[in-house]
């Protein structure tokens, strides 16, 4: 008889539970950091050798390659014996693999090619122009956006319903021509894959009775992130056998908005009624007090399948929160905070910096760049590398000076201007044998008639575009000069059609350039502040992240950070309407997705975690007094620890003043009641002081600004 004992071997009660299941439905609840990973591979193992079952009649389905990769290598390494016939893999990976099978009974060429994301786009494009539409009112984006998240609920174009909407009837229109030209080349992009595997086994019986047959046991990870046409090819595949083993956390369900159904796990007890639920909800990555404080916030969603995480290691230290008075101040208490964990011995790469909008980045990465401290955006790009901001970018400094190539051709036909390739390749030569600026060549081919009617049309207004932009830079301050290109430009307009979580992505960080702008300081007096402001951002965007092998401060978003941990967590920005998000506050279902991807960021943390929040906070170009995040009123007080609180905050943060006298040490030769100027709010009477040190503030009675509270440090105040 095979010794199967090592497979459980530190494994806790509730794990060994869930591994060694008698086959059938079966639903894992796996809290955060509680060894889902463990579980499954182990499942895996048991099923090969205490139950005899072959590597060949499993499927078990992840959610990312390196996710498969891990666990396979892992089985083998329990087995000892390489399962290489075993299913194993993504979604999409699998789709792929069943179609190459049966391409021809998928109506599929035999070399079918994919499509990624880029290349589907440039497909939509020529849908559009070979049906006459024109891409400025009829953005791309938005209609791959249509055509994905209709592929994903397994509706192809002539199964939508026909409609008297006319925007509804020509984004089907678009749809159907582009499934003709994909048909026409032998092309299938990612959402293809899925519901063409779908429909694969849904319409031929005899695959549908062999693939049922064969899989008689389907693991699935992250099982709240399942969409519509994953779910429905899961429950056909597993029709025959029942044996469906589903291994994932409602309370981890965040990518609602890219099609991701938490209804799928929240009914699943429903669909399979003889379900068998385990919990797992040991924690072996945070301590009490983080998860107690996270507990407490994903409490207040309804509709859970409920747990409650737990840890047997100690209870650590509260929960830090810190009342900022600004966005620069809440970046400049992080870095701080993280220059005290580097003097302790911490190691950077263990700290994480967590934000709701990728907007938010720029602020930190300024000021981590001041301190000299090497960073990463995880997961994607810095600030000044993002493709809309050197867009934006491109279109000051060809207005700057025309005889900028390189701004030229990257904005010449962004958001597109029905300029093509073959127009631009005449541009180029002509510059090339006259030796003169692109610019200058299209000036002298458009006076000369040397262009078609079309793109006459369209260079013309181009540079019409440009040189009217040119004047209204002139006798403005840089913020207004930013917030003027974004208007004439159009590329605010472009991207807030675009409706995806990118396109609003992108939207906000054209609009916190204005607020770049607003903190921006001109450090080379021979310089404008425009081409101070553009030089500052070349030199950034060349600074190049940390390389990845480097100790380095990791940025990024909520999103991104599912799946990680680190040592020292710092969730910033938690304020209505920034955290949650505004588009969520008013859509209960949005709102708790908002409050799941709290509690993701808070059991991001492993020893230390830090909540904060601003008072005044100026993003996306505009200054806002905002309120506490309702998160944080959700944390009790006996869990947090308040480093500096406010007379505006209420629940957790509520005043911790401290005398006046304190003032002479903040603000020597200053008192209550002194009558002061202030270089924006003009005269005012200090008539508090409250905290000490550094992050003191002084309250002050504007005459004209009323009431304030300001940074001593940053005060800027004088006497009258």
């Amino acid at each position: 008889m095979v010794d199967v004992s090592h497979i459980f071997d530190g494994l806790n009660d509730a794990q060994r539970d869930a591994v060694a299941l008698e086959p059938g439905p079966a639903l894992i609840i796996a809290g955060a950091g509680s060894g889902k990973t463990r579980v499954l591979t182990s499942r895996i193992a048991w099923l090969v050798e205490g139950l005899n079952t072959s590597p060949l009649s499993i499927l078990a389905v992840t959610f990312t390659n390196k996710a498969a990769r891990e666990m396979q290598n892992r089985i083998e390494q329990m087995l000892g014996v390489p399962v290489g016939g075993m299913w194993m893999g993504t979604f999409h990976g699998l789709a792929h693999r069943l179609l190459r099978h049966h391409h021809e009974e998928a109506g599929l060429q035999k070399d079918f090619q994919i499509l990624d994301s880029d290349d589907q786009l440039r497909l939509i494009k020529r849908a559009l122009k070979e049906l006459a539409l024109d891409e400025a009112y009829w953005p791309a984006k938005q209609i791959q956006w249509f055509i994905n998240s209709h592929k994903e609920e397994g509706r192809r174009a002539a199964q939508i319903a026909q409609t008297q909407d006319l925007q509804q009837q020509t984004l089907l229109g678009v749809y159907e021509k582009y499934e003709n030209l994909c048909h026409r080349f032998g092309l299938v992009d990612f959402s293809e894959l899925l519901l063409r595997a779908y429909e694969l086994i849904r319409n031929n019986e005899v695959l549908q009775q062999r693939y049922q047959q064969r899989f008689q046991h389907i693991l699935v990870d992250e099982f709240q992130d399942t969409n519509s046409i994953q779910y429905e090819w899961l429950t056909l595949l597993v029709a025959k056998h029942k044996n469906l083993f589903v291994v994932g956390d409602d309370d981890q369900s965040i990518y609602g908005w890219r099609g991701a159904k938490v209804e799928n796990i929240l009914q699943f007890e429903k669909d399979f009624p003889t379900t068998r639920t385990v919990r797992l909800e040991q924690n072996y990555r945070s301590t009490g007090n983080i998860l107690a404080a996270a507990n407490a916030v994903i409490e207040q969603n309804s509709g859970r399948l409920g747990k409650k995480l737990w840890t047997a290691d100690d209870d650590g230290d509260p929960v830090q929160l810190y009342t900022a008075y600004n966005e620069s101040d809440e970046a400049r208490f992080v870095i701080d905070r993280i220059h005290d964990w580097v003097n302790g011995g911490g190691e950077r790469a263990q700290t994480a910096i967590l934000y709701r909008s990728n907007a938010q980045s720029r602020v930190f990465e300024e000021i981590l760049l001041d301190a000299g401290m090497p960073y990463r955006v995880y997961g994607g790009l810095r600030f000044f590398e993002r493709a809309e901001i050197k867009d934006a970018l491109a279109y000051l400094r060809l207005a700057s000076s025309h005889d900028n190539d390189v701004a030229f051709e990257r904005i010449v036909n962004t958001p597109t201007r029905g300029i093509g390739n073959t127009t631009l390749e005449k541009v180029r030569t002509h510059a090339q044998v006259q030796q003169i600026s692109i610019w200058d060549a299209t000036r002298q081919m458009l006076a000369q008639k040397s262009f078609a009617a079309r793109a006459h049309s369209a260079l013309d207004a181009f540079i019409e575009l440009i040189e009217e932009l040119g004047l209204q830079l002139e006798d403005q301050d840089l913020p207004a000069q930013i917030s003027a290109m974004l208007e004439i430009s159009s590329l605010l307009e472009h991207h807030k059609k675009d409706k995806s979580e990118r396109g609003q992505a992108r939207t906000e960080n054209l609009e916190e350039l204005v607020s770049a702008a607003r903190h921006f300081s001109v450090e080379d007096e021979d310089l404008g502040p425009l081409s101070s402001f553009l030089s500052h951002a070349a030199l950034e965007a060349g600074e190049g992240q940390a390389e990845e092998w480097e100790d380095c401060v990791q940025l990024m978003s909520l999103h991104s950070a599912k799946g990680l941990e680190f040592n020292l967590v710092f969730l910033t920005g938690l304020e209505e309407g920034l955290f949650p998000h505004q588009r969520s506050i008013d859509e209960p279902g949005r709102l708790e997705e908002e409050r799941r991807l709290c509690y993701v960021g808070m059991t991001r943390a492993m020893k230390h975690l830090y909540l904060s929040h601003a008072e005044v906070r100026r993003l996306y170009g505009q200054e806002k007094y905002t309120s506490p995040s309702r998160f944080l009123d959700e944390i009790p007080e006996a869990m947090l620890n308040v480093i500096r609180a406010t007379r505006q905050s209420e629940g957790p943060a509520q005043a911790a003043t401290s005398s006046p006298a304190a003032l002479a040490d903040t603000l020597p030769g200053f008192g209550v009641g002194t009558l002061v100027t202030h270089p924006k709010f003009g005269e005012g009477v200090i008539m508090n002081v409250e905290g000490q040190g550094e992050y003191a503030r002084v309250q002050v009675n504007f005459s004209s600004a009323g009431s304030k509270w300001l940074v001593s440090a940053y005060a800027n105040l004088s006497a009258v």
